[in-house]
């Protein structure tokens, strides 16, 4: 049997033990490896998402004027946004922007602790 296919996604981290709990508290992630201070990876569906800390060797291979979190971000479809978004400000959680209605759906940014952008969407129906 063949191991299922995967995208991964590198993301930078200050506090890898923060993300992942982030990441699987509040996102529905699973912890797949944690090598933390340095490295963990976390799982949800297809996508597997990398958390490289300052240690890891993912980060020192990062240009020094790529220091800050960039413009892009993952995205993650959600059944009920509105759910989503009460579940995480009950959990004490900070939004990024304001909810937006585009015609392909509704969506939202919250940062995980590093600040690295979420996207939360909901596809109109």
């Amino acid at each position: 049997m063949t191991a299922p296919q995967l995208a991964s996604v590198r993301y930078l981290v200050d506090d890898v033990q923060a993300a992942v709990d982030f990441y699987t508290t509040h996102l529905g992630f699973t912890a797949h490896t944690n090598a933390a201070p340095a490295f963990a990876d976390v799982v949800r569906g297809p996508l597997r998402l990398l958390l490289s800390g300052p240690a890891s060797s993912g980060a020192r291979a990062t240009p020094a004027d790529s220091g800050a979190a960039g413009r892009n971000r993952i995205h993650l479809v959600v059944s009920d946004l509105d759910a989503e978004i009460s579940r995480l400000q009950a959990a004490g959680l900070q939004f990024r922007s304001d909810l937006v209605s585009g015609p392909g759906g509704r969506q939202i940014l919250i940062a995980d602790p590093a600040g690295n952008l979420v996207e939360l969407f909901e596809p109109r129906s």
